[in-house]
Formats: C-alpha cells, sequence, structure tokens
C-alpha cells in the first residue's frame, strides 16, 4: 500500500517536472531559440508552446524590440591633425534571432566596437570645421556603413548620433578668438558702411541746400529787378509828364528835376555815418511844394486819361 502511494507521488512529480519542461510562454517583444541536443531546430514566437522536456531546449532569447546602445567616448584626430572627443549613440532591432544568437557572439560588445571603428573611419577623413558643422553628414555615413556590416548578424540599426564632438580647450580658446575676431570685423566693415551713407545723407543734404539757396536767390534777384524795372517806367512816365507840363507852359514843373535830386541828395547824406545835421535853404520848402504840385498834376492827367 505504501509503495502504490509513493509510486503515484513520484509519477505525480514526474509528470509536473515534464509539464514544466515542455510548456514554455514567449512574452511579448521576444524570440526563443529551440535547441534538440544542442542544435537548433526552431524559433518560439510571442505566446504559448510545447516542447519536448529534456530533449528539447531554450537556446537564447533574444529581444526583438529596438534597442538603445550606449557608445564610449573615445579619441578621434581630424585630418588637420586636430585631437576630438566623441561619443555616440546607437538604436538597433534584431530582425533574425537566429542569425542574433549564432552569427555572432556577445552581440553588444561586437555592435559597440564596429560603431567605434567607424566613426574614427568617418571623423578621421574630415577637418574639424566640417565635422563640427556636419553632424547630419555624419550620422548618415555611420550609418550606410554600420547597417550594411551588420546585415549578416541579422540586425537592423537604426539611428546613429553623434552626441558630442569636444576639442581640445586650447582648440576651443583659439576657435572663440577667431570668430570674436571675425565678429569685430564685420562690426567694423558695418559701422564703415554706415559712416558712409551718413556722409552720403549729409552730402546730398548741403546739396538740396545750396539748390535752394541759389534758387531762393534767382528769385530776388528776378523780384529786385522787376521792381527797378518798374521803378524806371514810373520814372519814365514822371519825366514824360513833367517834360509835357513845361511845354505847356507851366514853369513850376521844372522845380521837380531839382526837388528829385534834392531828395536823393538828402537821402545819401542821412545814410552817412558821419553827418547827421543837414541846413536847408528858404527855398527848399517851394522846392518841396512843387514836387507837390506835380503829383497833384499828374493825378488830373491820369483822371484826364
Amino acid at each position: 500500500m505504501f509503495s502504490l502511494e509513493m509510486t503515484v507521488i513520484v509519477f505525480g512529480i514526474l509528470a509536473a517536472v515534464f509539464i514544466t519542461q515542455g510548456i514554455k510562454m514567449v512574452p511579448q517583444g521576444y524570440n526563443w531559440t529551440v535547441e534538440r541536443f544542442g542544435k537548433y531546430t526552431q524559433t518560439l514566437q510571442p505566446g504559448l508552446h510545447l516542447i519536448i522536456p529534456f530533449v528539447d531546449s531554450i537556446g537564447h532569447k533574444q529581444n526583438v524590440m529596438e534597442q538603445v546602445l550606449d557608445i564610449v567616448p573615445q579619441e578621434v584626430i581630424s585630418s588637420d591633425n586636430a585631437m576630438v572627443t566623441t561619443d555616440a549613440v546607437c538604436f538597433f532591432q534584431v530582425l533574425d534571432a537566429v542569425k542574433a544568437s549564432y552569427e555572432v557572439n556577445d552581440l553588444p560588445r561586437a555592435l559597440q566596437n564596429l560603431v567605434m571603428t567607424n566613426i574614427r573611419a568617418v571623423l578621421g577623413s574630415m577637418e574639424l570645421d566640417a565635422m563640427l558643422s556636419n553632424r547630419d553628414t555624419i550620422n548618415a555615413a555611420l550609418l550606410g556603413k554600420v547597417d550594411e556590416a551588420t546585415d549578416p548578424w541579422g540586425l537592423k540599426v537604426t539611428r546613429i548620433e553623434i552626441r558630442d564632438i569636444s576639442p581640445p580647450r586650447d582648440l576651443v580658446d583659439s576657435m572663440a578668438n577667431q570668430m570674436k575676431a571675425e565678429r569685430d570685423k564685420r562690426a567694423s566693415i558695418l559701422r564703415a558702411e554706415g559712416e558712409k551713407q551718413a556722409a552720403i545723407e549729409v552730402a546730398l543734404g548741403e546739396k538740396e541746400a545750396a539748390i535752394l539757396k541759389a534758387e531762393g536767390a534767382r528769385e530776388a534777384a528776378f523780384k529786385e529787378a522787376e521792381a527797378r524795372e518798374r521803378l524806371a517806367q514810373a520814372e519814365a512816365s514822371a519825366t514824360e509828364v513833367v517834360s509835357k507840363a513845361i511845354g505847356e507852359g507851366n514853369g513850376q514843373a521844372i522845380n521837380y528835376f531839382i526837388a528829385q535830386k534834392y531828395v536823393e541828395a538828402l537821402t545819401t547824406i542821412g545814410a552817412s555815418e558821419n553827418s547827421k545835421v543837414v541846413m536847408m535853404p528858404l527855398e527848399a520848402s517851394n522846392i518841396i511844394g512843387s514836387v507837390a504840385g506835380i503829383g497833384e498834376l499828374f493825378k488830373e492827367m491820369k483822371k484826364d486819361a
């Protein structure tokens, strides 16, 4: 009786072991390889699977989701002999679990060394200025080379990004001084252009002012000439009137010319800075009266006309 119970227990334990060893549940995002006596036989996809216990075993559990691999910093010499320190990050995905399991040993380490080698090759063929200003070109070149090289491993390299390119401190200071000199040069050029434009604007303003001044002087001269012409016309008319009056027997008309000269003399004497006292003879009042009489005569002739 005791032996029968022990046999049932043993068979139960063996059945549990067989079931445990034969039932495999693969999580989402993974592929498992199955080996029979050490040789690959199949790949298990996510889900529940049955294998032969103690005959089949799980070989490798491959992560088929996109993964990220940090590339350790390294020093690279550019084509113009500048030493820089670079680090990068690589994104990849396992497409073929069999190749990733059996075509390469220690996949992450192999991929890291491959990326580092290609970084030295790509950056070493470039000058420092191109290296610092063409990140996208560098990333594209690295992606093409590494993706092609990892194809036999069943990988798809999706992205390679250069995170940092750090020149030595003395080189950074030299570049900063060069950039400062370039900025100062551009500022000097802009300042000179501004001063030149300002001088041009000032010259144009002076030119416009001179033109306006000349036009004003010309207009004033024209007005003055017109005034002199009108004055001459008035004097000619007055002379004609006086002459006509003399011809008609008016002896007082001759006093007009005498009074005109006398007034002109008084005007000249009054404008002088030396003498301000004028002695007028008694006949001056008569002469001035004659001028007034000529004025009345001139008015009467205008009325008759």
